[in-house]
């Protein structure tokens, strides 16, 4: 199913977020990430944690960091691929297998991840709308995802 996903058009306030998906890393959770898109999940949910020069993570309908979809949480499925600037990676609780609707996209290189946290796709356009993002655990006026769909 991952496959017929190529690409996920993440719609934020100040413009389109442009990521490459990449099955080829983690196939079930670029599948699970497009379902919950095409389904308008991330519709209006906000970017709850936002660390200068470290990422900006959303994708909890709660806003709180501690929710997730209704789906079962996911499998890891780890690799080599870096966390360098502009890579979305899955957020996850202590447990590996924990990984369910939240994500992040990193800012900087962030290679002390690697291996740990689960990597399904690359911004190639609109970097600039995540860098934009208001900062803060949480920000005072989050930033939020208008639309999101995967296609």
């Amino acid at each position: 199913m991952a496959d017929e996903f190529n690409t996920l058009t993440m719609t934020l306030e100040t413009g389109d977020v442009i990521i490459k998906l990449r099955p080829d890393l983690a196939p079930g959770h670029v599948a699970r990430i497009a379902a919950l898109a095409n389904t308008g999940f991330y519709d209006g949910v906000i970017f709850h944690r936002v660390i200068p020069g470290f990422m900006a993570q959303g994708g909890d309908p709660t806003g709180t960091g501690m929710g997730g979809s209704d789906e079962p949480d996911l499998k890891a499925e780890f690799s080599r691929e870096p966390h360098v600037r502009g890579v979305c990676s899955m957020a996850r609780s202590s447990s590996p297998n924990s990984a369910n609707s939240q994500f992040f996209v990193c800012f900087d290189d962030a290679r002390f991840l690697d291996g740990q946290y689960t990597v399904w796709g690359e911004v190639t356009d609109g970097m600039d709308h995540i860098d934009s993002l208001p900062k803060g655990e949480p920000p005072r006026a989050p930033g939020k995802i208008v639309t999101m769909r995967a296609a």
